[in-house]
This record gives C-alpha cells, structure tokens and sequence, in this order.
C-alpha cells in the first residue's frame, strides 16, 4: 500500500522518542542503584524487578506508543481511494505546417494524425480534460480543456491544412499553458511534429523550462518515412524535403519526465497512440487516515489510564 504525508516534516517529531527513552533509561538506572544501595534485601530486590520487568515499564512503552501514533496522525497519512483516479489534463500540440500535407501516409500526414488522435480520445475516460493546440508559423488553441470527447472530436476533425513554418516552441507553451490551467490533475502534453523547428517567438529550449515550471510532462511523436519525402522545389529550383529534428523531440520528452516516439507510417502511428493510451499516468486520489492514528492513540491513552489507576490494574 502507497502511503504519502501531507507534512512529512512533521515525522522528524519521531527523534523524540529515542530522547525520552534515554532519559527514561537513565532515571531507572539511577533508582535502582539507590535501592540496592540502600536495601538489606538486596538479592530479593533483583529477583522482583526482573519479574516485574513489564508491568513496570509498560505505561512507559505505551506512552511512546501514543507520542508516536499522535506524531503520524500529525503528518496527516494518505492512502489512494480504491479504483478513483483524479484523471489528467491532456494537451494535444499538433503540427499544421505545409510538411505535414505530405502523401507518405495515407492520405496525408495531418489526416493521419487526426485520426490517430481522434482514436486516443476515444478510449480515454471521462475523468480526464482534453484540448488542442495546432501550430504552423505561429500557434491556437483549436479546443479548451473539456471533458466532453465529442466536442473534442469534432473539433479535431474540422482542422485544415496550413502552409505555414514550424513553431514548435509556441505550440508547446500553449499547451503548457492548457494542461496546467485547471488544478489537482496531472498535466501531460503530446507533441506531434515532422519538422524542424524554424519559427516563432519562443525556443523549444525556452518551452521545456517552461513545462518543468509547471510540472508538465510532455510526450513526443517524430512523424518520418523511410525515405526522403519531397515536398517542393524552391525559388532557385532546388528540391526541398520534409525534415525530422529528432534530436530536439527526444530532449523535449526526456528533460520534462516524457517518452519519445518514433513514427515511419499511419500504422507505426496507430501503434505509437495504442502504446500511449496504456501508458499514461494518472494521478490517484487520496485519502487521508488521519482518524485512524488518532483514534487508536486515544484507545492506547484509555488503557494506559485503567492499567495506572483502574480498579484492576496490573501495575504494582
């Protein structure tokens, strides 16, 4: 079982007990050295604290037990809720550039993309928010955080084309931005691109501080081919191809906590998203057992109380 402290610091109240043992111990060793010293009985004496060894020192051990229980109780425990989970902020970062109306998947690489992403949102629970982010030259919010997949789908499917640069650095923040706006869920980014980033006001550098200011996690998919893909000739003639910065989406995902994930293809695509959607973290929802410790530091306190002053106690 999972247990986390609402204030740990407060478990350091623990190193009081070894202090008070110390000092519990010392007094003891003192007292009976003073009896010894002073009884004509002195073999007798020996014999009865040996047999009373317990009934002598268990109010002292149940008072530690108490200290104890009430210091945990104090750092306030947490379990995870059975089967509750608080779900995520999902931020989707897609790429519109003019690379991705490329034919090497089918029909296009955004086509493809849409579709995988649609499939995700389709599978994930309604515990969790998503929202979309596309960029090109520079980046939009295409959809707000929202529990409603419908919305989110629909909106996705109504995504066109651009001609534009690759901002990926825009686009990222944007979607910092989404995953952290509503509290108490985990913020996780995915960041589709097939380009090198060439445009727009903030560095992809600049981003992942950004993400790590936020605690975001940011998962990556590079969308290449095999081979070169043309894309068109520019103004001097010259044959331009689509372009992968791997490099740039693997220090992405591994600086802020993420995966990198490599597509050749619409089916290495659909199994990129199949192995996300099963790999996502959701944050649990916890409860706290405070009630517990405090209870049974009471319970221990009541007995301690009969087993001093009751009618029937045990210590002599």
């Amino acid at each position: 079982m999972q247990i986390q402290f609402e204030y740990l610091y407060a478990l350091f109240l623990l190193l009081i007990i070894p202090g008070l043992y110390f000092l519990y111990s010392k007094y003891n060793s003192e007292k009976k050295e003073s009896i010894l010293k002073f009884s004509s009985l002195k073999i007798v004496k020996k014999s009865i604290m040996k047999k009373n060894f317990l009934r002598k020192h268990l109010p002292f051990i149940l008072m530690m037990g108490i200290l104890g229980l009430a210091v945990v109780g104090l750092a306030n425990p947490q379990i995870p809720t059975l089967s509750v989970e608080k779900g995520i902020n999902l931020s989707i970062v897609l790429d519109g550039s003019e690379s991705m109306a490329a034919s090497d998947y089918t029909p296009t690489r955004l086509d493809a993309a849409k579709n995988a992403i649609t499939s995700l949102i389709s599978k994930i629970g309604s515990q969790n928010n998503v929202g979309v982010v596309l960029f090109e030259s520079g980046a939009t919010t295409i959809s707000y955080l929202t529990p409603d997949k419908e919305k989110s789908i629909n909106t996705i499917s109504s995504i066109e084309q651009g001609q534009g640069a690759t901002a990926i650095g825009d686009g990222l923040s944007l979607g910092i931005d989404m995953a952290s706006s509503i509290p108490d869920k985990k913020g996780v980014v995915i960041l589709l691109s097939d380009g090198v980033h060439n445009s727009g006001l903030i560095t992809p550098k600049e981003a992942i501080e950004y993400a790590k200011i936020n605690n975001i996690q940011i998962h990556t998919i590079g969308l290449g081919s095999i081979e070169p893909v043309y894309l068109r000739d520019d103004i001097y003639g010259e044959p331009q191809y689509a372009e992968l910065d791997e490099h740039t989406l693997v220090a992405i995902a591994q600086e802020t906590g993420g995966n990198y994930y490599k597509s050749l293809d619409e089916q290495t695509l659909n199994e990129v998203f199949v192995t996300l959607s099963s790999n996502l973290e959701y944050e649990m929802e916890y409860s706290t057992i405070r009630e517990w410790f405090i209870a049974s530091a009471i319970g221990l306190l009541l007995f301690n109380s009969y087993i001093i002053y009751g009618r029937y106690r045990i210590i002599a």
